[in-house]
């Protein structure tokens, strides 16, 4: 049994997990039912799309998902053709992963969505807030970065120079 001053409601990984997820299932109702994209697709996508062509393992690396969720979409992507693999030119036995046009279409159609859903919850901040929220955010960041323990954050996860503003799910 826990310590008789331990809330589970008030433990920070859990409230940071509950969030995570309330705005993960939101984001998911609008990319499943109007593209039929799951989660999992739906990261690989846009993913891929700030990388331009990348692996598996680089993938699997930045979008917080187990590796086999990583394979699965990249093969359902593939199979739609939203994705195509190509051998790598730097080494022959890498495959690399590319948007292909439609895949391309389907994020220039999505992404406008999903900033909406942010721009929502944003909103709900003031502009001090939200600036506020951004930089306790990267606080935490920079904490568990010092934590040989805690999982390394990929380059691209890191802040922009000069940008405040709150990555979209």
């Amino acid at each position: 049994m826990p310590a008789p001053d331990f809330n589970l409601s008030d433990f920070l990984p859990y409230r940071l997990a509950v969030l995570t997820a309330r705005v993960s299932k939101l984001l998911a109702s609008i990319y499943e039912e109007r593209f039929g994209l799951t989660m999992p697709e739906w990261r690989v996508m846009v993913h891929v799309a700030r990388s331009e062509k990348v692996s598996i393992r680089e993938i699997h690396n930045c979008v917080n998902l187990e590796k086999p969720s990583v394979s699965r979409a990249v093969a359902k992507l593939e199979e739609a053709g939203l994705l195509a693999k190509a051998t790598s030119a730097r080494d022959q036995r890498l495959v690399e992963i590319v948007l292909t046009p439609e895949g391309q279409k389907v994020l220039e159609a999505l992404i406008p969505e999903a900033l909406a859903v942010e721009a929502r919850l944003l909103g709900a901040l003031s502009e001090g807030e939200r600036e506020q929220f951004s930089e306790l955010m990267e606080r935490l960041h920079r904490e568990l970065d010092l934590n040989p323990d805690a999982p390394k954050r990929s380059a691209k996860d890191l802040p922009s120079s000069g940008s405040s503003r709150l990555p979209a799910e």
